[in-house]
């Protein structure tokens, strides 16, 4: 079988198992989306190798792979048919080299179509960021904490391409924002990731993102993408205070109260003695509504701080309800000829 390259491997048919033949220390740190882990060693029989061709030579750290193969061939091959019911499947390793040229040979000899990724995994990496770097018309939904951004942005995802950072980072971008959120993936996993979705998306139609800070928990979004979303246009909904705090309230209210008071502990330098104090005592009464209103002042005045000098459409409403908001910065959008190759943005309009 012919070595393919990276377009020809990821356009090869989706329902296509992916092995990726690496040890499970290189797959946990990023792998292509969707591909399932199939190592040709384990992480101690690959550092033994690495260790052998550094410190002997590279004849004695083949016969040292072969050593490790030969056991394991008849239980990959199993494996192998379990994956991929009609053997045919896709594999790649680091850069296309001995790993999965061993498992092509092992898989072909035991019947199956094998579609091998020619630089393996690395040519991957090299064109996921290259994604980063494409220019795109972003349009940056913001608004103060609490207004509903993301669940706006979920709306608006049924009729207009969107691209959701905080739900590629699982984390919703504050001292709360890993609250009830899976763990976090890992930086080069959220990039892949993030590639993957990015390339999906138009290059000529506008793409709504939220507005974020560079960190989204212990994520950073690439600088190239993040640089244009600091240029974009920035769409601001404006909630009124007691609407967000009375939405928080209900979000925060049935999380873990010792997960609620450690997110305070982490803010307690910016938000002071006092209002710390404050605010865990109010945990600790259930009185969600006065934690929330506490901790907002600090995030109001944060964010609205990020907010100067950029180009900003105006947008109040009166609810949180993320339909109703969804037309609205639509129709905003829309008034604010934005789809204008040179559209005029001046704030407050």
């Amino acid at each position: 079988m012919p070595r393919l390259s990276l377009p020809d491997f990821l356009q090869a048919s989706a329902s296509l198992p992916i092995l990726d033949v690496r040890a499970p220390v290189e797959f946990a740190q990023g792998h292509i989306p969707g591909a399932v882990s199939f190592p040709l060693f384990s992480d101690e029989e690959r550092a033994r190798i690495g260790t052998t061709y550094k410190q002997m030579s590279q004849d004695k750290a083949v016969l040292l792979g072969l050593d490790f193969f030969g056991p394991k061939m008849s239980q990959l091959v199993r494996q192998a048919q379990k994956l991929a019911p009609n053997k045919e499947l896709r594999v790649h390793c680091w850069r296309g080299g001995m790993r999965s040229g061993a498992v092509l040979w092992l898989l072909e000899l035991a019947g199956f179509q094998v579609h091998l990724l020619d630089k393996g995994y690395k040519d991957y990496r090299h064109w996921a960021l290259a994604e980063f770097v494409k220019p795109r018309p972003l349009v940056v939904l913001g608004g103060l904490t609490g207004s509903g951004k993301t669940d706006v942005l979920h709306a608006l995802a049924t009729q207009q391409p969107v691209l959701d950072l905080e739900g590629l980072a699982n984390h919703k971008g504050s001292a709360f924002g890993s609250i009830g959120q899976p763990a976090q993936p890992t930086q080069e996993q959220f990039e892949n990731d993030l590639a993957a979705q990015l390339a999906q998306l138009s290059t000529t139609s506008p793409v709504w993102v939220e507005d974020e800070s560079r960190m989204v928990g212990s994520i950073h979004i690439p600088s190239s993408l993040f640089e244009q979303m600091r240029r974009a246009p920035l769409v601001v909904l404006e909630i009124p205070r007691e609407v967000r705090v009375r939405k928080l309230a209900e979000e925060y209210g049935v999380q873990d109260p010792a997960a609620l008071a450690a997110a305070v502990l982490r803010i307690r330098k910016r938000l002071g003695g006092l209002a710390t104090k404050e605010a865990l005592a109010a945990i600790g009464e259930d009185d969600m509504e006065k934690m929330v209103s506490l901790v907002l002042d600090y995030y109001d005045k944060t964010y609205s701080y990020g907010l100067e000098g950029r180009p900003i459409i105006h947008v109040p409403s009166t609810t949180c309800d993320a339909a109703v908001n969804a037309v609205l910065v639509q129709q905003a959008l829309a008034a604010a000829d934005l789809l204008n190759p040179n559209p005029s943005l001046a704030d407050g309009a």
